[in-house]
């Protein structure tokens, strides 16, 4: 299996528990408990459920402060200027809203801190669009009070990049350094249940050889789940978004690598298959005869002068790994992503002998 997944990337292993910079040690845990998945506690829709409940017996006497809209249709704009508003009866019930879902949010960290693969985390970092508001920040940090109060001996800390950006960003650090160091930018793509976004990530190695300066030059977004393509479709159209990509690049003068990382839900095998957790995703990405690394490389066979190289991982993973530069204070972190569901990954950075190059560590680990 490996060595039929060096044969189509022809670098590494798809979906690796050893990368140039980290042991990834776990992702995508299911943890379970007699309600169901506890990741499905800690959601962007577990806080709208706990904010619609705050709501229903405020709207029986005609007192809800957010008014008469559904709690799904208020948008985080609304949610994040109620705090800051002058109706103070509207901030006191996202407040609450706050309270219990950081509240929600600790008990499932705690949950994670008691896996052997999440054993002695000193860092987590949570990602997702749930972080890209105040609402969101404010729960990162009240739980991360809640935490240090039952004596959790880990930060929780919110992700530096925006988090459209940061699975793109993520992609870097699955490339070998010798690509990096030999070319400017990379093609990266972020595969979501509701959207694909595509992107070119400038790599600012010589500002920062750590990838801590870069950044992402250009970006396209899809949302597929307006048009509900099929599989085959939907390849199409990322084929049809890289290109364009590409050719803005060669526009721009950019040295863009022959390579693409890939960012997509669910466990990723080493061949380029999925073994599960892509079911919000148009079609059968499960499939064993579907396999998207090897499409892509059929599609765009090379870039530049160079074999196209295609990478993919799980976009939890990758997303946390744009947070890699700024974790090398602590050996053992973590990511988890407030999102649809709860993405979650583990990392055990790897420390290089400064005189021989050598790893400290020695073999890769299977994932969990």
């Amino acid at each position: 299996m490996a060595e039929d997944s060096m044969a189509t990337t022809g670098i590494a292993r798809h979906g690796a528990a050893r990368l140039p910079s980290v042991d990834v040690d776990s992702f995508n845990i299911e943890l379970k408990d007699e309600d169901g998945f506890v990741g499905d506690r800690a959601s962007k829709s577990a806080f709208r459920r706990i904010l619609d409940g705050l709501r229903k017996p405020l709207k029986k006497n005609g007192e809800d402060p957010l008014g008469s809209k559904s709690t799904e249709a208020i948008g985080k704009g609304t949610l994040d200027a109620a705090l800051v508003g002058d109706d103070i009866a509207a901030a006191a019930l996202v407040h609450g809203a706050i309270e219990e879902f950081a509240q929600e949010l600790a008990c499932v960290t705690q949950r994670f801190l008691k896996t052997k693969a999440w054993a002695d985390t000193e860092r987590i970092v949570v990602g997702g669009g749930f972080r890209e508001s105040r609402v969101g920040e404010l729960a990162i940090a009240r739980t991360d009070i809640i935490l240090k109060a039952a004596g959790c001996k880990v930060d929780l800390v919110p992700i530096r990049h925006h988090p459209d950006d940061a699975g793109l960003i993520g992609c870097l650090h699955l490339a070998p350094s010798w690509i990096l160091e030999a070319h400017d930018s990379i093609l990266a793509v972020d595969i979501g249940g509701t959207n694909i976004r595509c992107g070119v990530v400038e790599t600012r190695w010589k500002k920062a050889s750590d990838l801590s300066k870069a950044e992402v030059w250009k970006s396209e977004l899809w949302r597929h789940a307006d048009d509900e393509p099929t599989r085959d479709g939907a390849v199409k159209r990322l084929v049809k978004m890289l290109k364009g990509l590409i050719a803005a690049a060669d526009a721009e003068g950019l040295r863009l690598a022959p390579f693409i990382g890939i960012a997509c839900p669910g466990v990723i095998d080493a061949d380029g298959s999925i073994e599960k957790g892509a079911q919000n995703l148009p079609g059968n990405w499960e499939s064993s005869k579907f396999n998207l690394p090897a499409r892509l490389v059929e599609a765009i066979p090379s870039i530049g002068d160079h074999d196209t190289a295609v990478l993919m991982h799980n976009d939890g993973v990758a997303q946390g790994l744009a947070e890699m530069p700024f974790m090398q204070d602590v050996e053992r972190w973590g990511v988890l992503t407030i999102g649809t569901g709860l993405g979650n990954a583990r990392f055990t950075n790897r420390r290089r002998d400064k005189t021989t190059g050598d790893d400290s560590k020695g073999k890769d680990k299977d994932k969990k």
